[in-house]
């Protein structure tokens, strides 16, 4: 598998999940009705079978890497879709994820 291909699913996985909990919490919070909750609980479900596609036979390490994506991502759609504006902290922690990800799935194995 190609890190290219990887990190595109780590992004659909993001996607997936993110937009999921976002779609639940705008049809319990916001109130927007089951329709967003039924549509929230039908993306995690997708975020959970894109997270298999991974090469990586390991699903600590895969979740795990994938922790870090979610932290960064998170961070990302709140500003996209909710006008959060993180400050220098939230943004050198997200960086800090993003580096653990690449350490933990892109680092050479001897074996």
């Amino acid at each position: 598998m190609t890190i290219m291909r990887s990190i595109g699913l780590f992004l659909l996985a993001a996607l997936a999940e993110i937009g999921g909990a976002w779609l639940v919490w705008q049809g319990v919070r916001e109130h927007r009705g089951w329709v967003w909750v039924g549509a929230g609980i039908l993306a995690l479900g997708a975020y959970g079978f894109v997270a298999t596609l991974q090469e990586d036979a390991e699903f600590g390490r895969i979740l795990a890497a994938y922790g870090g994506v979610f932290v960064a991502g998170s961070l990302a759609w709140g500003m996209a879709l909710d006008g959060y504006r993180p400050d220098r902290f939230d943004v050198a922690g997200a960086l800090i994820c993003l580096v653990g990800v690449g350490v933990i799935m892109y680092s050479p194995r001897g074996g």
